[in-house]
């Protein structure tokens, strides 16, 4: 069974009350998870991730860059165990986790060449 299964980008978005009426009431999207400053939505196999831009919540991150590439996946301690070899010939690749999150994912953060954050996440049940 493969364990990836999907990839969800982030937009960053000065008005998030317009981004998600954009993809909820304009494009059909189905919103599926809702904080103050970040927002889940999918439609079929599509997912889309939206945050609020703002300093204050590019802080909270343990690398401090912001995330750019969510790759969903079944069981992140298993990609956590076939990368972690690899971390030490990429030296400048910084990467935080696993670690569980507030928002009920479990995720691995590694640092890409272009400064955002690729992400590893498996959903957490409550």
């Amino acid at each position: 069974m493969p364990n990836v299964l999907q990839i969800t980008p982030f937009m960053y978005a000065d008005d998030i009350e317009e981004a998600i009426s954009f993809f909820r009431d304009l494009l059909g999207f189905e919103l599926l998870l809702r904080h103050p400053d970040y927002a889940y939505l999918q439609r079929e196999s599509a997912g889309m991730r939206i945050m609020q831009n703002g300093p204050e919540y590019m802080g909270q991150r343990p690398i401090g860059k912001p995330f750019r590439y969510y790759l969903d996946v079944r069981d992140v301690d298993a990609i956590f165990s076939e990368l972690q070899p690899k971390f030490e010939r990429f030296p400048k690749a910084g990467w935080h986790g696993p670690v569980d999150q507030w928002y009920g994912q479990r995720e691995l953060m590694i640092l890409a060449p272009d400064g955002g954050v690729v992400v590893f996440g498996q959903a957490i049940k409550p």
